[in-house]
């Protein structure tokens, strides 16, 4: 399934659509699932899962720290797709954050087959660039997935107008210069970067990058159409016990959820 139908939605209601991200397998598969339920159950419109890497070049000292705990459990890709089932079931639209070479080693086309088959509705691919992905725009059209590029404040208008092009469901703006993290203040380009895009484009936006809290939350929903979180409910679950950090990482779906429903536009 698409994830238009959830921005089309979102949209109808004036709000911004509100994604909540964890690494499978975090702080184990059991309690990962429990977690992300309790997103669900309190807002969260699509649950970003991702794929734990030994070698992330985009994720910040949280979400390695996670997708070390993750790989330490033994997760795997066949734990991953069993997420998207489980997810999916659950009630959310669920796409998935990889870095490309879990996805080449399974190989490209059984990947998206299968991915699609557990329910699962796009992937997010930080390391590939749609001028070497070819054989995934190939395998995403052949199963039916969207496909989501990333830009920066650093890529150029033309950059800018070929990934929105190549992009299918909604195009990934990173707020800021360098790795993801939770911080005190959003980013002053993401403004910018999405104005930017809708300049060449009618594709929603997604702006990650830095949002813990519905204030903030609000504030990304004013020029975005999505918002991504994913250190702030991590962290929850790295500081606490199991128990504690499901019920807060629900308290803050909530707080969000609110905050991308009092967004003006």
């Amino acid at each position: 399934m698409s994830v238009t139908p959830v921005f089309e939605k979102a949209k109808a209601e004036n709000r911004g659509v509100l994604v909540g991200c964890l690494p499978v397998g975090f702080p184990s598969y059991d309690g990962g699932l429990r977690a992300l339920r309790a997103m669900i159950e309190n807002g969260v419109d699509i649950v970003e899962l991702e794929f734990p890497y030994s070698d992330p070049t985009m994720d910040g000292p949280v979400i390695q720290r996670a997708s070390e705990i993750a790989l330490r459990n033994g997760t795997r890709s066949a734990d991953v797709l069993r997420m998207t089932e489980e997810i999916t079931s659950a009630g959310a639209c669920t796409v998935l954050m990889t870095y490309w070479n879990p996805i080449e080693r399974y190989g490209v086309s059984r990947f998206a087959n299968d991915f699609a088959a557990a329910g699962g509705s796009a992937l997010i691919t930080p390391d590939l660039i749609p001028d070497e992905a070819s054989e995934w725009i190939a395998a995403s059209d052949e199963a039916g997935l969207d496909r989501v590029f990333l830009v920066a404040p650093s890529t150029t208008d033309e950059r800018l107008r070929m990934t929105a092009d190549a992009s299918r469901g909604f195009l990934y703006a990173t707020s800021v210069m360098g790795v993801t993290g939770a911080r005190t203040s959003t980013s002053a380009a993401a403004p910018q970067l999405a104005a930017r895009v809708r300049a060449v484009s009618t594709i929603p936006v997604g702006v990650g990058v830095g949002v813990s809290n519905g204030e903030q939350a609000a504030e990304v929903a004013s020029y975005a159409d999505a918002v991504i979180v994913g250190s702030a409910f991590v962290r929850l679950l790295l500081d606490t016990d199991e128990a504690s950090g499901v019920a807060a990482v629900g308290e803050l779906a909530r707080d969000l959820a609110a905050g991308v429903r009092k967004r003006s536009r």
